[in-house]
């Protein structure tokens, strides 16, 4: 490890954790942890130093790097696809002995639940329809008690769906998948994943962030908007609409998820206190830069 700068780890170094290491690379000595050596590999050759870690498979001799020089830990791996609790999570926090200055876990919007389309802040109350929102309320708690317990200053960053260079559903617009109608369709929100990024690293280097924080866009559109959008900045044919009575016989649990909420999240304690600038506050300019990407 380098000494001369303050260690920094990333736990989960996916889509947005590789683009996040290799700007934070540039200020902190960053180790990231994944679940498989390929992943490890696939890093190693973008010069990403990476450990394997399993959080499924934790040994009783397991230990992850850490330095007295903990600036952060950026805590971005998904909860597992069951049950109402984090177990990754908890074998993490067990394991992390070391308190860093700052712990920034990524949660998601869906912990509001449906709210009829309504605007909803950072104070607005918790009240998950799904299990995977539950499990990500009962992470953020974990989160709050291991950093209330050990002095570290903790961001939680909502964030919704998020899109960007090889993350839009073009396959799926190529294969005339249907769209819910746009006059029955919920609104959503979305955020670019530079902008996530961005948001991530405001947490980090802000002494002042702390708390949760809605991270989004602004925009508070329907999914089908976007996909339309999308499909034509594509040059892809319109996609065909159906009524969400169809949608309910015809489209995925997973996808079903989704639709069935429906909420505009604001984004200015991000703006004002977090202190991020949005690089595409504009969804369409968004899909744009990542078509081309």
């Amino acid at each position: 490890m380098n000494s001369t700068r303050p260690h920094l780890m990333i736990a989960g170094c996916g889509y947005v954790g590789r683009r996040l290491a290799k700007l934070l690379s540039q200020r902190f000595d960053v180790t990231a942890l994944v679940r498989t050596a390929s992943s490890a590999s696939e890093l190693s050759t973008e010069g990403i130093r990476s450990m394997v870690l399993d959080l499924d498979r934790v040994r009783m001799n397991t230990s992850i790097p850490e330095r007295l020089d903990q600036e952060a830990i950026i805590y971005l791996v998904p909860p597992p696809s069951f049950g109402e609790s984090d177990l990754r999570l908890d074998r993490f926090l067990q394991l992390a002995s070391v308190p860093p200055k700052c712990f920034v876990y990524m949660s998601t919007t869906g912990v509001y639940g449906d709210n009829g389309g309504a605007l909803v802040d950072e104070s607005a109350p918790v009240n998950p329809r799904t299990d995977r929102a539950r499990r990500r309320v009962t992470a953020e708690e974990m989160t709050r008690v291991w950093c209330t317990e050990r002095r570290v200053r903790r961001v939680v960053l909502r964030a919704p769906g998020i899109y960007g260079p090889g993350r839009l559903p073009v396959e799926r617009l190529r294969r005339g998948d249907a769209i819910v109608r746009e006059e029955e369709a919920g609104i959503s929100n979305r955020i670019h994943v530079d902008d996530l990024v961005s948001a991530c690293i405001a947490a980090v280097m802000n002494p002042e962030a702390r708390g949760v924080y809605n991270v989004t866009d602004g925009n508070s559109i329907s999914s089908s908007t976007f996909l339309r959008t999308l499909a034509e900045l594509a040059g892809i044919h319109a996609p065909p609409q159906v009524s969400m009575v169809e949608a309910q016989l015809t489209f995925s649990m997973d996808r079903l998820s989704f639709l069935n909420e429906s909420r505009r999240v604001s984004n200015e304690r991000m703006l004002k206190h977090l202190g991020v600038t949005l690089k595409y506050p504009d969804y369409v300019e968004g899909i744009r830069a990542s078509l081309k990407e």
